[in-house]
């Protein structure tokens, strides 16, 4: 007899039988349903923060349970409160920092739901998350926190929702973003960076930065500062996104013409070259940066016609 083809089953122990994979499926539903419950019981909450955090990317439902569960988001939101009086002075310690970045984690799953996206930014939930942002120690412990709850509001942002961003304007996010970009490690940057720049792809969100000249230069200070560090301390990914700022801040006429006094030099003159080398985007974007620059130095304006349409502008 002929060898089977590998996917022929050629014996009883081969592959696990389908209702085997389908009792094990229901069993982790039910210990992350157990878990939820867990949260509402002070003596099992950490161990539940833990299970529950590490679980989350592997159970699609978990926002909704989180959410819909009687007391569950009253309950997170108690352990983030507890460790306001730690914040200043400054008395916090690993293991409440631990504890608290592991209900961010909950809470970023919260927010990254389609289903629970708005009902928690209506529920103003984000506004618990501000105090960890506007922190300026740099201690490891509080660097967890600006971390994990920049992640919660760059979960909010990566879908473009105009709501989201409507939101987040009025409750004066961009302050607090330029603040954990001054404060933060090199990710936290990246992070907030990445979430002033989708707010500012939003038409409300760069209506925001030209409203005041205060607010434009607050943040091409800010881009210009990071961008004289990456010198020293090379991050492609940090890079882009402030090069995606700045060809935003392009779109306006008066801010393109600022920027042509403003902008770095060391984005016009090659020095970042070969850290963009094989990022097609972010070379694209830095070419339609500079050419805008320099049309408006011309008296002209509009994007690069090639450009233009290789970044779908």
């Amino acid at each position: 007899m002929a060898n089977p083809p590998p996917y022929f089953s050629a014996g009883p122990y081969s592959a696990p039988a389908p209702a085997a994979k389908d009792q094990d499926a229901a069993k982790e539903d039910q210990d992350v349903a157990q878990l939820v419950l867990e949260l509402c019981v002070p003596e099992l909450r950490e161990k539940a923060l833990l299970l529950l955090s590490k679980k989350r990317e592997k159970c699609e439902d978990l926002a909704l349970l989180l959410w819909h569960s009687y007391g569950t988001m009253a309950a997170l939101l108690q352990e983030i409160v507890s460790i306001y009086r730690s914040l200043s002075p400054p008395k916090l310690s690993s293991e409440q920092s631990t504890r608290v970045c592991n209900a961010l984690a909950l809470l970023q799953c919260v927010a990254s739901h389609p289903d629970t996206r708005m009902p928690f930014v209506n529920a103003l939930v984000p506004l618990y998350l501000f105090p960890f942002l506007n922190t300026t120690y740099k201690t490891r412990e509080y660097e967890f926190l600006r971390l994990t709850s920049l992640g919660v509001i760059g979960a909010l942002v990566k879908f473009d929702d105009n709501e989201v961003v409507a939101f987040l304007l009025t409750s004066e996010i961009i302050p607090l973003c330029l603040r954990a970009i001054d404060m933060g490690s090199e990710l936290s940057k990246t992070v907030a960076t990445f979430i002033i720049q989708k707010i500012m792809l939003d038409d409300a969100g760069l209506a925001y930065i030209y409203a005041s000249s205060e607010r434009f230069c607050a943040v091409a200070s800010v881009l210009a500062q990071m961008v004289e560090e990456l010198v020293e301390q090379p991050s492609p990914r940090l890079l882009k996104h402030i090069i995606r700022c700045y060809l935003r801040l392009t779109d306006d006429g008066r801010a393109c013409n600022a920027l042509r006094n403003i902008l770095p030099t060391v984005l016009r003159d090659g020095t970042f070259n070969d850290l963009i080398e094989v990022d097609l985007t972010a070379r694209l974007w830095l070419h339609q940066l500079l050419h805008n620059i320099m049309m408006m130095s011309n008296g002209g304006g509009g994007p690069h016609p090639v450009l233009g349409r290789a970044m779908g502008m």
